[in-house]
């Protein structure tokens, strides 16, 4: 891949042009960094105090309940947003679904262990474990697959 950086202080605005052969995941992952929403922090409550969470910090996030939780080694913080917001918002090569309630942190995690009823467990490196389920494990070893590819 050959990059071009043009920078001159008399171009009106930024523009980015992608040339290629085919659309490959390095190519997907570049147009899903321009378009989506850079998130800095998230937003997290623990009773009555707010925190400020750096998306890297967040081991997984769980529904609880009504809501939302955010796990992260200083704690568990109730967020506003949604698993869907979460999943549309963060960085979909490094936050996962992996069940119904759970979006993983692909970092956060050590190991997986089958099951016999097809499920998956998540060791994560805190020592916790999620399940993932068998609707999500195809896509997680597609991800698997696709990052293991970028890194040769």
């Amino acid at each position: 891949m050959k990059i071009f950086l043009d920078i001159d202080p008399r171009h009106e605005e930024t523009s980015v042009t992608i040339h290629c052969k085919e659309m490959t995941p390095a190519i997907r992952e570049i147009l899903e960094y321009f378009n989506k929403n850079n998130t800095d922090l998230i937003v997290g409550k623990d009773g009555e105090s707010l925190h400020l969470i750096k998306p890297e910090e967040v081991r997984y996030f769980r529904t609880e309940g009504d809501g939302v939780a955010a796990v992260t080694s200083a704690g568990v913080f109730k967020v506003k947003e949604k698993l869907y917001e979460l999943e549309n918002l963060l960085p979909s090569h490094q936050f996962i679904r992996i069940s119904k309630s759970v979006l993983a942190n692909l970092y956060a995690m050590s190991h997986f262990e089958p099951s016999f009823s097809g499920t998956l467990c998540v060791h994560f490196k805190s020592g916790e474990k999620e399940y993932a389920s068998r609707h999500y494990i195809g896509r997680i070893k597609e991800i698997l697959k696709m990052n293991r590819r970028e890194k040769r």
